[in-house]
């Protein structure tokens, strides 16, 4: 693996890892979901000591809201919410109308979906290389490295 998680260097949060992190199913999980359930409960452990920097946007932010809403209570979610953007090592990035447009484009472009398009963009505009993600789409965008790379 490329990198770890020990490395001062800032990576951009997808929705993902915090919903595999915080997510409780109604159903026993697979051993892969277990796998990245824990990783998940790792990079955000990491997160919250402030070993690990991340950016991440409003949308990624409302993503993993609208994930989360079903299976976590309001108190839970806006405490959770709150405590990434009062973290020092949490940037948390205006979109604007325009990104948003642009990034549906390279989403065709790129065969992603616009959300993880959306990140692709903002990790580019910000000379960023690596993902905490658990979307192996993102695999093969060209410049993207995916962390943890299971």
């Amino acid at each position: 693996m490329k990198g770890s998680f020990t490395e001062e260097k800032m990576r951009f949060l997808d929705a993902n890892v915090m919903v595999y992190a915080y997510y409780r199913p109604r159903r026993e999980l697979t051993e892969r979901e277990k796998l990245f359930k824990d990783e998940a409960k790792q990079i955000v452990k990491g997160i919250s000591e402030g070993k690990i920097s991340v950016v991440t946007s409003v949308v990624h932010i409302s993503e993993m809201v609208n994930a989360l809403k079903h299976g976590t209570s309001l108190t839970q979610l806006v405490v959770m919410v709150r405590g990434l953007f009062m973290l020092d090592n949490v940037e948390i990035l205006d979109v604007s109308r325009d990104e948003c447009f642009a990034a549906t484009e390279l989403a065709s472009e790129l065969d992603l979906d616009p959300n993880d398009a959306l990140a692709v963009q903002v990790m580019r505009s910000k000379n960023i290389e690596e993902i905490c993600s658990f979307d192996l789409d993102l695999d093969k965008v060209e410049g993207v490295v995916r962390f943890p790379a299971i």
